[in-house]
């Protein structure tokens, strides 16, 4: 087993929101495949890790060009005998391409975006001086673990990272199997029950951090575009939003209530919505990466229905029909989707879990550690 430093610059202890779950899982898998050490930020709870936490990076913006930092990381290379550094996202690559220089060790770049593109996408200004930096330290890393395959090709044909040093490493899920009938069927009565719903009311989810744009134009999406197609079709559902962050523009989504939306605002355990809904709608047209709340619904035996943009990274030929896609903008034909997910009753495959499982992935990832020694 290899001794490997992941480095972290935010907060992922304990894990809440899916970018912070797709840290702190495929840290925690990938510690029963090599010796993991974590060098984060103090905000992170060291408890809450199955491996070895330094919460020693200051939590104010300042960490991320504080070049004192470098003495303390290298202190705990030396003492661990790290022989390879992954670090999250490429803003600290700058530390890590030092570190492989002072320490020599090799550097692996964990990418969850295309950095540059996200920002260019909400319209900011400097997305090309961070596009030319975050080339720099794909070109200058050993190797780069990407989210998507289609980040993989971007990388490839933009940044001129050639195959050999990158692969994907998806975000996954921590079960390996679907939620039986029986669980699937007392999830549903109890929000039944909850929120006083005949049998019989089909249930429609989304879930998401409602404050990151793309999801909150998915909401709109949602209550201006697609519902008032659906409605149409006399169904009896509802459609069930969750997730914090709602901004203030949106207050008004309460009163959408008597047109078959329910806005459930945060809930404890987001398990039960996603064993008792019906289809996990994802009507998501920008943003980049995998939306890892499809992956999940689709792990708990869900239908999905999502345009193309929202399913970047999840392969329909491994969902065993259970993926309903259309184009970005195409309500219309979303609406139809979300009638047709109601008749499905295939089960989503095995293959599907191969893909996904967070130890498969660990495995992968631990795979490439051994080759690049």
């Amino acid at each position: 087993m290899a001794n490997v430093l992941s480095i972290v610059t935010y907060k992922i202890l304990p894990p809440k929101l899916g970018g912070q779950k797709g840290i702190a899982l495929f840290n925690e898998y990938f510690s029963k495949e090599e010796n993991i050490f974590c060098f984060t930020i103090q905000d992170n709870d060291p408890s809450l890790a199955p491996y070895k936490v330094f919460n020693l990076l200051e939590n104010g913006s300042f960490r991320y060009i504080n070049i004192f930092n470098f003495s303390l990381i290298k202190k705990i290379i030396k003492e661990k005998s790290i022989s390879y550094v992954i670090v999250e996202h490429p803003y600290y690559g700058w530390m890590a391409l030092w570190l492989k220089k002072a320490c020599n060790v090799k550097v692996i770049v964990h990418s969850h975006n295309i950095e540059a593109e996200r920002f260019k996408t909400v319209g900011k200004w400097w997305w090309k001086i961070l596009r030319y930096y975050e080339k720099w330290i794909h070109q200058k890393a050993d190797f780069t673990f990407c989210i998507t395959q289609q980040d993989r090709n971007y990388f490839h044909d933009q940044y001129k990272i050639p195959y050999e040093k990158s692969t994907v490493i998806t975000y996954g899920i921590s079960w390996n199997n679907a939620p039986t009938i029986i669980e699937r069927e007392t999830a549903k009565k109890s929000l039944l029950e909850k929120y006083s719903l005949p049998p019989g009311t089909h249930l429609f989810l989304f879930n998401g951090t409602l404050n990151y744009q793309p999801n909150l134009i998915a909401v709109k999406n949602i209550v201006e575009k697609i519902n008032p197609i659906f409605i149409e079709k006399e169904i009896p559902y509802k459609i069930i939003i969750c997730g914090k962050g709602l901004p203030a523009e949106m207050n008004e989504l309460k009163q959408y209530e008597n047109q078959n939306i329910i806005y459930a605002g945060f809930v404890d355990d987001i398990t039960e919505y996603f064993k008792g809904a019906d289809a996990f709608i994802n009507p998501v047209t920008e943003g980049g990466g995998i939306k890892t709340k499809l992956v999940e619904a689709l792990g708990y035996n869900l239908n999905a229905v999502s345009t193309f943009n929202g399913a970047i990274g999840v392969d329909e030929n491994i969902c065993n029909g259970k993926l309903f896609l259309s184009d970005n903008e195409n309500w219309q034909r979303f609406a139809e989707n979300m009638e047709l997910s109601l008749s499905n009753s295939n089960s989503i495959s095995s293959v599907y879990f191969d893909h996904f499982y967070w130890q498969n992935i660990a495995a992968k990832a631990s795979r490439v550690i051994d080759e690049l020694k």
